[in-house]
């Protein structure tokens, strides 16, 4: 791991509550400014009110400096249990993906991404516009 960025979504991932599918997801997007945020997952017995890391990560740029100054996002996850883990790049989900392109609009650019595994490793680069490259939108 080499990206700072990741290195800040894999500090993220330790604070991810997940107690129910134990999978832990960090994120950590770079404004405009180079200021960076963080999110994590949280989960809830109530599985709908659960947030998604880049859902979290999201609302907090919002807050610190506005969606439409994400730069870049950096996405890390898997399970706590090492058996179960498999190398594999952790993907926003398509409702993120959702939530990423809307940012993508509002900045007027694509927006760079990149997803490592539960130890920041087997880093994989694309856009949003890669990974939803028909979002909705009205």
């Amino acid at each position: 791991m080499t990206d700072p960025l990741i290195a800040q979504a894999l500090d993220a991932r330790e604070r991810a509550y997940a107690k129910y599918s134990e999978f832990h997801v960090g994120c950590a997007i770079e404004g405009a400014d180079g200021t960076v945020v963080q999110g994590a997952n949280v989960e809830n017995v109530c599985y709908r009110l659960g947030v998604c890391a880049e859902q979290s990560a999201l609302s907090a740029a919002q807050i610190a400096f506005g969606i439409a100054n994400v730069r870049r996002i950096a996405v890390v996850g898997g399970f706590v249990d090492a058996s179960k883990q498999d190398g594999t790049a952790v993907m926003p989900c398509g409702g993120c993906r959702q939530a990423i392109a809307e940012a993508a609009r509002e900045a007027g650019h694509d927006i760079a991404i990149v997803c490592a595994d539960h130890a920041g490793e087997n880093a994989v680069e694309t856009t949003i516009s890669a990974l939803l490259p028909h979002g909705f939108d009205f």
